[in-house]
């Protein structure tokens, strides 16, 4: 029987929860990781997930009451795993763990835009890609990836000013799906989505203008390969993704509301036109 290593902790100072330590918003968004080329996975589910998409653990957190349930993952990963009584765990990390369990997880390197597209579906190639544009709120950007993973969007794209993908509330939101939906982040915006084109894709750019056609429209004649650009939460998409696209297309609305959350139009457009 596989002997677990693990840890019992009673300083929060101990050096060895550097990874963890203070883990609000800010911190880990500006500094942690992306220095260290981490990022935390919360709770069991989320955890499995990472596990299971390959992702490597550099170590664990948790009360110990996940010990047993978590066993398995722990001792064939070899990590070790550090355990802590809640009101310990709150005190090292700033907020309250609610389902009880953290790993500091190796970054994998990201894909670049045409390795990702040509190897997406089991290596078919992707047909279907979601792009997200500058949207910087953690919870919509998960929120998309779970719409995306239960939806079958093949890839999803996401352009540098656009928030982490692998945050720590992101990928909790996602539901751990951020691991499942193969995803990069475009390195030239918004001249990156011309590779879009190389590849044969349609580049249809959720927005409100003139020459707008409806998303009923663009499901009456589907492209082969489409790429629906969506844009921040505010302000939509910039002038430069929409005159980089193809076609604009539009949601159909009624009782005089004009635009839709960017979680909630991804999750429409996506269902509209799954293949």
């Amino acid at each position: 029987m596989t002997t677990l290593d693990v840890v019992r902790i009673d300083d929060p100072a101990d050096e060895r929860l550097a990874d963890y330590n203070s883990l609000t918003d800010v911190v880990l968004r500006s500094k942690h990781e992306p220095a260290k080329g981490l990022y935390i996975a919360e709770s069991s589910t989320v955890i499995r997930r990472a596990l299971a998409a390959g992702h490597r653990p550099r170590s664990f957190l948790m009360a110990p009451k996940w010990l047993d349930s978590m066993s398995d993952l722990i001792a064939a990963s070899g990590a070790p795993v550090y355990v802590a009584e809640e009101p310990l765990l709150k005190e090292i990390t700033g907020f309250h763990l609610h389902r009880g369990a953290l790993a500091a997880m190796h970054r994998p390197p990201l894909p670049g835009v045409h390795e990702l597209l040509a190897n997406a579906r089991g290596g078919a190639g992707a047909r279907r890609v979601a792009v997200l544009e500058d949207v910087v709120d953690h919870t919509n950007v998960g929120a998309a990836f779970r719409s995306a993973a239960a939806l079958g969007v093949d890839a999803v794209l996401v352009s540098p000013r656009c928030s982490d993908p692998l945050y720590r509330r992101s990928v909790r939101v996602s539901m751990g799906t951020v691991f499942q939906v193969p995803w990069t982040r475009v390195e030239a915006w918004p001249e990156g989505l011309h590779d879009l084109r190389e590849d044969g894709f349609t580049v249809a750019a959720l927005a409100l203008t003139d020459d707008s056609i409806t998303l009923d429209e663009l499901v009456a004649n589907p492209p082969d390969k489409l790429a629906l650009v969506l844009g921040t939460e505010g302000d939509g998409l910039t002038k430069g993704a929409v005159e980089a696209a193809d076609l604009v297309v539009r949601i159909p609305m009624a009782g005089d509301v004009d635009s839709l959350n960017v979680a909630a139009a991804s999750a429409v457009a996506f269902w509209a036109t799954r293949v």
